[in-house]
């Protein structure tokens, strides 16, 4: 009867070889199922020339899924689905994150299925390809990842193998790690003098920031408030892809389109407020590593003034 129950539980989707267990707050958006088909893997990022790509034939399977979690990561999202894809026994072909992979291009270079099912903010996704050879033949599966302020999406593409249970919402909720929007901000602006605004996303293609509320900046908005001789600036931080000169440029105005929201919408006096740029001259973390690289991208409320 238990196990009845369980296998009621789970949603059950046409599928391949290879099992990925979602967490159980994820939902599936949309789904295309096709017979043999050939799909042109990514293997590198996409340049003027062209996307490289290796051909995979087989049964195809795409799907997009809605994760509902405010303030998660691409990281988060796609590192345990990474995880599960080694354990089975795939190596990764190729690994990117937006910029690196060719922005704007890449995604339209390759199959995405379309909004709202599956929402790709051009300045903040993850990709992965992976790849390995079954008993069936082999095997391809490729993930993008993307967020909005609201929740995370995740494409699953699979070519080849058997057909068997392969996506199942099984896996714990996932939720954004720390440092989180529950974060005491007053605390650690006292303390250390500054704090990371994590909760925060950009629009599509821009330094624009996305649309909606974020816990942060109502709580930045509050403090400011509460201290109205406090004088703050807003620092924007890239990884340490591309120029030092853009990087300045760009983290310079994901500050400004912060510092702006804050006046429009939350209230703040535009003589508590300041936006500057680092570029990647101040990282947190490593950027040879996606997950640095990840880290690094923020944006910070410093105190500057001295009373």
């Amino acid at each position: 009867m238990i196990r009845a129950c369980l296998l009621a539980a789970l949603m059950p989707l046409p599928a391949l070889a290879v099992t990925l267990d979602l967490p159980s707050n994820a939902t599936l958006t949309a789904e295309v199922t096709e017979g043999e088909t050939r799909y042109d893997m990514p293997t590198g990022s996409w340049t003027p020339e062209g996307l490289p790509t290796a051909p995979a034939t087989g049964a195809f399977n795409q799907q997009a899924w809605r994760i509902e979690a405010a303030g998660l990561t691409t990281f988060q999202i796609l590192d345990p689905l990474m995880a599960q894809l080694t354990e089975a026994g795939f190596e990764i072909a190729f690994e990117c994150t937006d910029d690196v992979c060719g922005g704007f291009d890449f995604r339209f270079a390759t199959p995405v299925l379309p909004a709202p099912e599956m929402e790709v903010n051009f300045g903040d996704y993850r990709f992965v390809s992976a790849r390995r050879d079954g008993e069936a033949g082999p095997e391809v599966v490729t993930l993008l990842a993307s967020r909005t302020s609201q929740a995370g999406f995740v494409q699953i593409i699979r070519v080849g193998g058997a057909a068997e249970a392969a996506t199942q919402t099984v896996a714990p909720a996932i939720r954004a790690a720390a440092p989180t929007v529950t974060g005491d901000l007053a605390a650690g602006l006292e303390e250390d003098g500054r704090f990371i605004l994590s909760d925060l996303t950009f629009a599509t293609g821009s330094a624009q920031l996305g649309g909606g509320t974020f816990a942060s900046l109502t709580d930045l908005a509050d403090y400011l408030a509460a201290n109205p001789s406090r004088v703050v600036a807003l620092v924007g931080h890239t990884d340490a892809v591309g120029s030092l000169d853009g990087n300045i440029a760009l983290s310079k105005r994901r500050a400004g389109s912060v510092l702006e929201r804050l006046v429009s919408t939350y209230n703040v006096p535009r003589r508590q407020l300041d936006a500057q740029g680092m570029g990647y001259l101040a990282p947190v973390a490593t950027n040879v590593t996606a997950e640095g690289r990840e880290a690094n991208r923020r944006v910070e409320v410093i105190i500057t003034s001295t009373e």
